[in-house]
């Protein structure tokens, strides 16, 4: 932990004696354009063991949780756990061989850079896997940006507020200078449950009225538009 905090020091500018501030990202659905992809991987996993498809929006429904539990929401309740457990392997080798075509959306890399330069410390709490997150982060040249991050598997999953409070403990960051940024109604409800501000991104797999009425206190329609909500903190009060 000290040497992530060493680390983030040297990479962010003297803030002024200001505190510290995080903004936590989802990863699918608000860094990256992979929600289709989840879901065809998803339905295929299903097909591949003899089971009728999931619907393509029920899928979506459960994008963010972890994929033990998302898979537990799709199957019937009459399927036994060994059967779960190979729909999970099947979905994992579909999607690793989709990833290929998976991009990030337009201008991330371009928002991540000014809000660093800005001097916000920046992390991701996702419902993906460790592997999972760092391939996207190995894929996108995203390791530079996020310090701190939090995967469903060695964490309990959103909408859990785990995720969000061991990366405050991590950076050592309060609540009210955190911020969580996601594309589903269960990053809004880790968020609000850390109390945390919490923020929607309207392209992803929910519609901004279904993550303002979780409590969303915006919903961006542009990743850039992020910016707007973060003035630098380099500049005298």
């Amino acid at each position: 932990m000290r040497g992530l905090n060493q680390k983030l020091q040297q990479r962010i500018p003297p803030l002024n004696n200001q505190p510290l501030q995080l903004i936590l990202f989802d990863c699918d659905g608000t860094l990256t354009d992979s929600h289709g992809a989840i879901a065809q991987a998803m339905q295929k996993a299903f097909a591949d063991h003899g089971l009728a498809e999931p619907d393509y929006q029920d899928v979506l429904s459960i994008i963010g949780l972890s994929l033990v539990a998302a898979v537990e929401k799709l199957a019937d309740d009459d399927l036994d756990e060994s059967l779960k457990t190979k729909i999970c392997e099947s979905y994992g080798s579909n999607y690793r061989s989709m990833e290929s075509g998976l991009a990030l959306y337009p201008n991330v890399i371009e928002t991540l850079e000014e809000l660093g330069s800005r001097g916000y410390a920046m992390g991701v709490v996702t419902g993906k896997s460790s592997r999972g997150l760092l391939r996207v982060m190995d894929t996108f040249d995203l390791h530079r940006f996020f310090p701190v991050w939090r995967t469903a598997d060695i964490c309990l999953s959103k909408p859990h507020p785990a995720m969000v409070l061991e990366c405050m403990h991590e950076m050592g960051v309060l609540p009210e200078h955190t911020s969580v940024i996601g594309d589903s109604r269960f990053d809004i409800q880790m968020a609000n449950a850390a109390n945390v501000h919490s923020y929607g991104v309207s392209f992803g797999v929910e519609p901004a009225h279904i993550l303002q009425a979780e409590g969303a206190l915006t919903v961006f329609d542009k990743f850039e538009d992020i910016l707007a909500k973060y003035p630098s903190l380099n500049e005298p009060q």
